[in-house]
């Protein structure tokens, strides 16, 4: 016999109007039909104070990210390392980071998800600090340190975002993910600011490793003081339902009354069959290894560029020449902003004519960027001007999908499996993605140079011809997005029947 509760959601949802089919929304939907008015509640005060908190998380975060990027010719110096082994440096950080992802994902659906946040912002912050203290002699102990603060980080990357899809309806997760994901390239752009400004301010590259730590503190003393310790979770089942006055909960699924969980394994498989969050996912897997690549070596690359030119002089001992992270990171944070609100302002429109149009923004921008970075590699042995000119670009478009990829991912995926969902999204594109192109293209490099006798002029165009292997991926992210086009509507249904 046919669950009764479930009988009627049905036929509310057949009667509902067309603009409450808005696929930008949360799953959490809120029927009508003749018999039954339900308000929908606006979001109060304390859930945009959430969200800010959570925001101000995901900046330092990202500021730690990046620290390294900023003074990896200060790094490479002091603790005497190839381009190979620099690269690892990223990668380690971005292994330990994905592969404790799955982990935070499986607690953040099941348990207290504050309580998370708290745990990983305390680590992170607590092994930074102690990394500002290590010796030159201790090399391996920086490479612990960085893997260290890629598990605390994982803890928050995974929560958050399923925060603020809870929080919010419709368009406005789509804007509050937008503000959250702006923060990725302007905590990175900060991150290069920070550590290149340090370093020049006090002449020793540690201090860039003492900000960031005290950063952390406060954000654990907002998120205890400010977010609920338990924070309302919206399912795509649970809805509510106005009677006389009254709110009650509807059952989750036919014969359950929505406390049964699936497990862990049960979810991977239903994930695996969403071919939406498939493509869709590896597409940002591509993303994240063009991102990866260039964050860590365009500093270095321009660096050898100009080096190359007989612009700049050959990196002195004591400190090397900052100015190009600081200039990067000024791009970063404006390309960030920039693209991260074109790409919603793009989605929120475009949907209105195309159910595709999230991936398709998402193909396109891929090809653009990919079309931009091969032409600032081609006029870096001419014209640097040009060459920050292009990488702006190809930056620019990247960022446009951050927050479009994630709605997509919150749209084909159920609730429940949000939390797991985005921490395979996590593991898969960091493990193909950027864990291993910095090291790879490091590893290219030094390749290219041995075959050479020493000179600036090789230097640079080892990195250049690294750098060709992103454009080629970039091109092949693209594809993934187009992929995904044809399988969105259909998940996205499917998604929303759950």
């Amino acid at each position: 016999m046919q669950n009764p509760t479930a009988h009627e959601n049905t036929d509310l949802q057949s009667r509902a109007p067309a603009e409450e089919h808005n696929y930008g929304a949360t799953a959490a939907r809120l029927r009508r039909g003749p018999h039954l008015t339900v308000p929908r509640n606006s979001p109060a005060k304390r859930d945009y104070l959430i969200v800010g908190v959570l925001c101000y998380v995901n900046l330092i975060n990202f500021m730690d990210w990046f620290i390294v990027p900023g003074i990896l010719l200060d790094i490479q110096k002091y603790f005497k390392l190839s381009d190979g082994a620099a690269g690892l440096l990223q990668t380690v950080f971005i292994l330990c980071y994905m592969l404790a992802a799955p982990f935070f994902g499986y607690l953040g659906d099941r348990y207290n998800r504050k309580a998370i946040l708290a745990a990983g912002i305390f680590f992170w912050s607590a092994v930074t600090l102690g990394t500002s203290f290590i010796s030159e002699s201790h090399c391996w102990i920086f490479f612990l340190s960085r893997g260290l603060v890629g598990i605390g980080t994982a803890s928050y990357s995974t929560v958050a975002p399923t925060i603020i899809a809870d929080r919010f309806d419709e368009g406005r997760r789509t804007t509050m993910l937008s503000v959250f994901y702006i923060c990725i390239p302007v905590g990175s752009g900060l991150g290069y600011v920070l550590a290149s400004g340090m370093a020049q301010a006090t002449g020793d590259w540690h201090w860039a490793f003492r900000v960031t730590p005290c950063m952390g503190g406060l954000a654990l003393v907002l998120l205890i003081l400010l977010v609920p310790r338990r924070i309302q979770r919206r399912t795509e089942a649970h809805r509510a339902l106005s009677i006389h006055g009254s709110i009650r909960i509807a059952a989750e699924k036919p014969g359950t009354q929505g406390t049964a969980r699936t497990t862990w394994c049960q979810d991977v498989i239903s994930l695996g069959k969403n071919w939406s969050f498939v493509w869709s996912s590896l597409g940002l897997t591509a993303m994240a290894f063009v991102t990866g690549a260039l964050g860590l070596w365009v500093p270095v690359f321009l660096y050898r560029a100009q080096a190359a030119l007989s612009t700049v002089p050959q990196c002195p001992q004591k400190s090397c020449n900052s100015s190009n992270s600081l200039i990067f990171g000024g791009i970063t944070i404006g390309t960030g902003i920039l693209g991260v609100i074109a790409g919603a302002e793009a989605a929120r429109r475009l949907r209105k004519m195309n159910n595709k149009a999230d991936p398709l923004i998402c193909a396109t921008s891929m090809f653009v960027s990919s079309l931009c970075l091969y032409t600032a590699l081609t006029v870096a042995q001419k014209n640097i001007l040009s060459t920050f000119i292009f990488i702006a670009l190809g930056e620019l478009f990247l960022s446009v999908n951050w927050a479009v990829v994630t709605d997509i991912l919150l749209y084909v995926v159920t609730p429940r499996r949000q939390s797991t969902a985005i921490a395979l999204q996590i593991l898969v594109s960091h493990l193909l993605g950027d864990a291993g192109s910095p090291y790879l293209i490091g590893t290219i490099s030094n390749a290219i140079q041995a075959k050479k006798d020493p000179s600036t002029q090789w230097s640079f165009w080892s990195l250049q011809y690294s750098f060709i292997i992103c454009v080629f991926v970039g091109v092949f992210g693209g594809g993934f997005f187009l992929l995904t086009s044809f399988y969105i509507e259909e998940d996205r249904k499917e998604a929303e029947q759950l």
